[in-house]
C-alpha cells in the first residue's frame, strides 16, 4: 500500500553558509557524524570510520565514474546552446566517416535551436549535434563524431564536468579530481555518488585491516538525483530511473555476510532493489526486463520471501542464463513506511530539505533524523555534495 506523508514534516532550515561549495582540503579529514541507537550522536573525523563500523561489516560502494556531460555549442548567430548528456539511447553506428549515436539530454536555450546542426571543433575532433525529438521534459539528440569510437573520449576533450546546480559555478581543475571517488571505475554518472568522496586509499586500507569487507556495485547516477519534489502529494511524484550492475559474487557475499553497510544512497537503492527483484524472479526465471518500479517496495505481492531466499532466487536466475552480473534499472522510492530488507547501516552526506534523499534517511533512522540534522547544524557540519559525512546505524 502506498504511504501518505506530509512533505512539510521533512522541511528544515538550511542556511547558505552551511552548504559546501568547495571540497574539504583533505578528503578524509571531513567531519563524521556517528549515530548508533545505543550510543546516540557523536562527532568524529572521517578517517576514524573503520573503528566505528560494526564488527565484520560488509561495506558496499558504488564505483560509477562521473563523465564530463555539459556541452556548450555556439550557433552561427552567436547564441549558446547547452546540452546536458544523460544517457545513451542507441548503439553506435558508423557512416560517412562519422560515428553516430542518440542520447537522452536536457537542452538549455532550446527555443533558439531550430533545424541547424550544431558543431564543436577542437584540435582534430569534430562533434555534431542534431535535434531529433522531445520525450517528456527531455530530448533525444543525435551526436556524430570523428576520431574515436568511444564517445566518452570525445566528451573528455570537449565537455565540462557537471557540478550540482546549487553550486552555481563551473567546474575547475580541482573538481576534476575531487568530484570523483578514488575508486571510480565505470563511466556513466552525471553526478558523483558523493558519500564516497570522503574515502582515501588509506581509509580503505584501514577498513580492510579492521577485518571489514569492501565490495563494489555500479549504479550510474542521473540528473534526477537533484530532481525536487514539486507535488504536494508524494504519490504524484515521478521517481527517476537509473541503470545498475551487480556481480553474482557480491550477491553471494551478502548471503554469507549480511552485515551490510551501504556507502551512499545510490548503493542503498540498488541493494534494497535486489530483494524485490528476487521476489519477481522467484516467480519467473525467464523474466527479461530487470526493473523495479518506484512503488514496488510497498507491494505486498512481491513481499513473499525472506532476504536470503530472495537473493538465492537471483543467483538461480543468473545460473539459468549463465550470467556473472545482474544488470537492470531501478526507480525504487524509499520513504518513511518502507521496511528495509538488506541494509543495516548507511554512510551518507547531509541532504536537501523536502528531497527524496532526506525521505530515504528518515525511512532508515525514523524520527531520529531531526535530532541528527539539528546536531549537524549546531556543530557546523557542511551539507550537500561537498559536505561532511555521517555513519548511521539505527539498529544495534
Amino acid at each position: 500500500m502506498k504511504p501518505t506523508i506530509d512533505l512539510k514534516d521533512f522541511l528544515y532550515h538550511l542556511p547558505s553558509d552551511k552548504i559546501a561549495n568547495q571540497p574539504n582540503e583533505k578528503r578524509d579529514e571531513s567531519k563524521l557524524l556517528f549515530f548508533k541507537k545505543s550510543a546516540g550522536i557523536e562527532k568524529h573525523i572521517f578517517n576514524n570510520i573503520s573503528n566505528l563500523l560494526p564488527k565484520k561489516s560488509n561495506l558496499i560502494f558504488n564505483d560509477s565514474k562521473v563523465f564530463p556531460a555539459r556541452l556548450i555549442f555556439k550557433k552561427l548567430s552567436g547564441s549558446k546552446i547547452e546540452i546536458f548528456c544523460l544517457e545513451s539511447k542507441s548503439n553506435i553506428t558508423f557512416k560517412d566517416g562519422f560515428y553516430h549515436a542518440e542520447w537522452l539530454c536536457m537542452v538549455g536555450n532550446l527555443k533558439k535551436w531550430k533545424e541547424e546542426v550544431l558543431e564543436i571543433k577542437k584540435e582534430n575532433i569534430i562533434l555534431k549535434a542534431s535535434y531529433i525529438t522531445k520525450i517528456n521534459s527531455e530530448n533525444i539528440i543525435e551526436f556524430a563524431w570523428q576520431g574515436t569510437e568511444n564517445v566518452f573520449e570525445v566528451f573528455e576533450k570537449l565537455a565540462e564536468l557537471p557540478l550540482p546546480p546549487y553550486m552555481n559555478r563551473k567546474a575547475n581543475a580541482n573538481d576534476q579530481l575531487r568530484y570523483q571517488t578514488v575508486y571510480a571505475q565505470n563511466k556513466g554518472s552525471v553526478a558523483a555518488p558523493t558519500a564516497g568522496l570522503h574515502f582515501t586509499l588509506e581509509v580503505l586500507s584501514s577498513i580492510i585491516k579492521n577485518n571489514h569487507l569492501i565490495q563494489y556495485l555500479t549504479l550510474h547516477v542521473g540528473a534526477g538525483t537533484f530532481k525536487p519534489i514539486k507535488t504536494t502529494d508524494i504519490q504524484a511524484h515521478e521517481m527517476h530511473t537509473e541503470h545498475f550492475s551487480i556481480s553474482k559474487d557480491l550477491i553471494q557475499s551478502i548471503i554469507e555476510n549480511p552485515n551490510v553497510v551501504a556507502v551512499g544512497t545510490t548503493s542503498m537503492r540498488v541493494l534494497e532493489s535486489l530483494y524485490w527483484i528476487g521476489n519477481k524472479l522467484y516467480k519467473n526465471l525467464e523474466f527479461q526486463n530487470i526493473h523495479i518500479n518506484q512503488w514496488d517496495g510497498f507491494e505486498n505481492d512481491f513481499n513473499i520471501l525472506n532476504f536470503e531466499d530472495s537473493l538465492k532466487a537471483i543467483l538461480k536466475y543468473l545460473d539459468f542464463h549463465k550470467l556473472q552480473f545482474l544488470a537492470g534499472t531501478t526507480s525504487i522510492l524509499i520513504i518513511p513506511g518502507y521496511k528495509f530488507k538488506i541494509c543495516k547501516g548507511l554512510v551518507t552526506n547531509f541532504h536537501q530539505p523536502e528531497s527524496t534523499l532526506i525521505l530515504l534517511v528518515a525511512a532508515f533512522v525514523g524520527e531520529k533524523w531531526k535530532e541528527i540534522y539539528n546536531f549537524a547544524l549546531e556543530n557546523d557540519f557542511k551539507f550537500l555534495s561537498y559536505g561532511d559525512s555521517s555513519l548511521l546505524l539505527p539498529n544495534d
